[in-house]
């Protein structure tokens, strides 16, 4: 399998409560590595550029406003198949629904507050993260 590198958002819900670490350490144990993380305060404007795939849908304004309420942690994760591995490790967006062990089942509150975000395609990743970084902010 081909390396590749997904991004990830650690949502407030997460950073207020102090588990910057604790995610980070479910996401190294899966094998993922952590080429590149910063905490910062999204404004509206980059929460609404991040998520307007959801501006037509009724929760987009509750959407905005959650991820701006709250710094936030964004990431580049790197690994062999990172999307997809990401992905299993965050686990269903319905925390009730997601699997033992994953970062969800532990750590979210509901499914609006999920804890984390993670790319969902290549496509998605590359455009995610050149949102949030700089080529020479991530350092393999």
């Amino acid at each position: 399998m081909a390396i590749q590198r997904t991004f990830s958002i650690i949502k407030p819900d997460a950073t207020e409560r102090n588990l910057t670490g604790a995610v980070n350490a479910v996401i190294e144990k899966a094998g993922l590595r952590i080429v590149a993380q910063k905490r910062i305060h999204m404004t509206r404007q980059q929460a609404e550029t991040f998520y307007a795939v959801h501006k037509e849908r009724p929760f987009f304004g509750e959407l905005v406003d959650f991820m701006i309420s709250a710094p936030v942690v964004v990431q580049v994760l790197e690994g062999e198949n990172a999307i997809a591995k990401y992905r299993d490790v965050m686990g269903a967006t319905n925390p009730a629904n997601a699997a033992e062990g994953t970062i969800r089942k532990l750590f979210a509150k509901s499914v609006g507050e999920n804890s984390v975000h993670g790319s969902d395609a290549p496509e998605t990743a590359a455009i995610e993260i050149a949102q949030f970084f700089a080529g020479n902010e991530i350092v393999g």
